[in-house]
């Protein structure tokens, strides 16, 4: 005969009733910035954390694929991620031009510490005296646009993490930005080789729409993991999820998978 007690578990029951609330209470709260803001007109200008303001700019019209979004990519995975519409530039969503808030780049420094044997403290020259890349990469938002062969250039992130030399226990890294914004990608996936540091879009410099003065630029995950006005990249040991990802954002960021929301 099974002695077990098999009462349920009411503080446990509950406990989950209360998260999936929270979860799906998070999932609505995303959901209502990305509708707000995909209503906003041209030049309509927001204050977000730490008081900074930002500019979006008027939604591109979506435009029909080229013959060469048909052709896989080298993964095998269609070029194109489902739930994605192609649109013909990038949308800015970045600071107000001429804000009270930026700094000027000539004063802007990239930290590179953590878990490292060399920590870095890098000018822009600095930046631009490493070896340079020009990539042309796809670029997709959780908020369900693409852009193909969008150009970019900068260093590699595997590079800085060579100079910086990363200790055998970092895992994970967090990008460090402005207004203490930051975002959270694995140690793996930071060192693909088309993971930028990006100073440059289409052949010029950053505008303040789209980063200035510095960006990573990681191809293969939503774009807001790709973070804007880099200030720090921090390796470490633990994952720490990120401003989105702590406010209803997947913590992966996979397209294909449609990795949007938690």
């Amino acid at each position: 005969m099974d002695s077990r007690d098999n009462t349920p578990d009411l503080d446990r029951l509950s406990r989950l009733a209360i998260d999936k609330a929270a979860s799906r209470a998070a999932r609505e709260r995303v959901e209502t910035r990305r509708r707000f803001i995909a209503g906003l007109g041209a030049g309509a200008v927001l204050t977000a954390l730490g008081g900074a303001t930002y500019v979006v700019s008027g939604c591109s019209e979506s435009v029909e694929p080229p013959a060469s979004a048909s052709t896989p990519r080298s993964d095998g995975r269609p070029r194109i991620p489902p739930g994605q519409t192609l649109i013909e530039r990038l949308r800015p969503m970045g600071k107000a031009e001429g804000g009270s808030e930026w700094v000027d780049a000539s004063s802007w420094r990239l930290r590179v510490h953590g878990a490292v044997k060399k920590p870095l403290d890098l000018s822009l020259k600095d930046l631009r005296a490493l070896p340079q890349v020009d990539q042309i990469c796809d670029v997709h938002c959780v908020t369900t646009w693409s852009v193909l062969d969008a150009a970019f250039s900068g260093v590699r992130l595997s590079h800085l993490a060579d100079l910086a030399g990363v200790e055998a226990r970092a895992a994970h890294v967090i990008f460090e930005s402005d207004a203490g914004y930051t975002a959270n990608i694995l140690l793996e996936e930071a060192l693909a080789p088309d993971v930028l540091v990006a100073h440059a879009h289409d052949g010029l410099p950053l505008s303040p729409a789209n980063g200035a003065p510095l960006r990573s630029i990681v191809p293969a995950l939503y774009f807001w993991k790709s973070t804007k006005f880099l200030t720090g990249i921090r390796f470490q040991a633990v994952d720490e999820p990120g401003y989105w990802e702590t406010r209803g954002y997947h913590n992966h960021a996979d397209p294909w998978k449609e990795e949007r929301y938690s």
